[in-house]
């Protein structure tokens, strides 16, 4: 009999997009982020990817030592892979979105492949109602912000992570996306198999249309053949309609608050492991089995030293 296929789930626990007003489970404080995250993994995830916050107001914080007591709770109880990272916030520069990573060199580290618009603004028409100036603010702003990864942004990222055996997942939102991971990959510069992790339903990128979905999967087929590992994250509602379409495709799924903070129609998300075994049940009843963190590194050719520090 052949070998039962094992697919990769990530976590993402807490983002930068939502804001604490959003929803009362989304993780704020260090402990709660990496309670979060350990809960996710026990749940199933074998990758957590991991955002810090102020923890008096939630605002998105890219400071190492913001992220120094996430990981080192994780690490004290988990093998989960981290993935630290170095898309931060739109409203940062490169150099402050790519420090917490630089810092602590983990095996798995994000890179955004392109630079978008990124529209937070139609949320203002769902939330009325916020906790801290900044949360409304930040939503009204992004009218007006490009999401800045240049190929210099790309370049610089890969060459101050690469040579410490940091590998990456590569945030593709939408075909230009791949074309660009495609000129770094043919150059040399990035190696496979690449960790392509593309992205449906985000104001700015691709929409979440299976035939969107599809045309990425094509495109990443053309370009890099067999030398990659795709993954997909569906925005808000499309979060588990769009991973249970890429599981049954052979693909690799992410969940978690920072993509989605609901359960179902009109009801929130108590916690990220609860969307880690709500799609954990879509791959098994696919017939799949759920990878270890230890499996997503043989998949992924990771550093495989199971710490985020080099």
């Amino acid at each position: 009999m052949s070998q039962t296929r094992k697919v990769i789930i990530t976590c993402a626990v807490t983002g930068s997009i939502h804001t604490p007003s959003m929803s009362a489970h989304l993780p704020v404080s260090a402990v709660e982020i990496a309670d979060a995250a350990v809960e996710a993994a026990d749940a199933g995830a074998a990758i957590v990817h991991l955002h810090a916050r102020n923890p008096l107001d939630g605002r998105p914080d890219q400071s190492a030592e913001a992220f120094a007591p996430i990981i080192d709770r994780i690490e004290k109880r988990s093998d989960v892979v981290m993935n630290i990272t170095t898309g931060g916030s739109p409203f940062m520069t490169v150099e402050q979105r790519l420090r917490p990573a630089a810092h602590f060199k983990p095996e798995l580290a994000s890179l955004n492949m392109g630079s978008m618009n990124f529209g937070l603004f139609p949320m203002l028409e769902r939330y009325r109602h916020f906790r801290h100036p900044w949360e409304a603010r930040m939503l009204a702003d992004s009218r007006d912000v490009v999401f800045k990864n240049t190929y210099q942004d790309i370049a610089h990222v890969i060459e101050t992570l690469g040579g410490h055996g940091t590998r990456f997942e590569f945030e593709c939102y939408d075909t230009a996306h791949l074309h660009n991971l495609h000129y770094f990959w043919r150059e040399g510069l990035v190696k496979g198999p690449l960790f392509i992790q593309t992205v449906f339903g985000l104001l700015g990128g691709i929409g979440s249309h299976p035939d969107e979905v599809l045309h990425l999967k094509r495109t990443a087929d053309r370009l890099f053949g067999t030398d990659y590992v795709w993954s997909v994250l569906g925005a808000g509602a499309a979060q588990l309609r769009i991973a249970a379409m890429a599981a049954a495709m052979g693909g690799h799924v992410r969940v978690g608050l920072e993509d989605s903070l609901w359960a179902g129609p009109g009801r929130l998300a108590k916690s990220n492991a609860e969307q880690v075994v709500q799609v954990r049940r879509i791959i098994e009843g696919l017939g799949l089995e759920v990878a270890t963190p230890d499996e997503a590194r043989a998949l992924l050719a990771l550093r495989g030293d199971g710490s985020a520090a080099g």
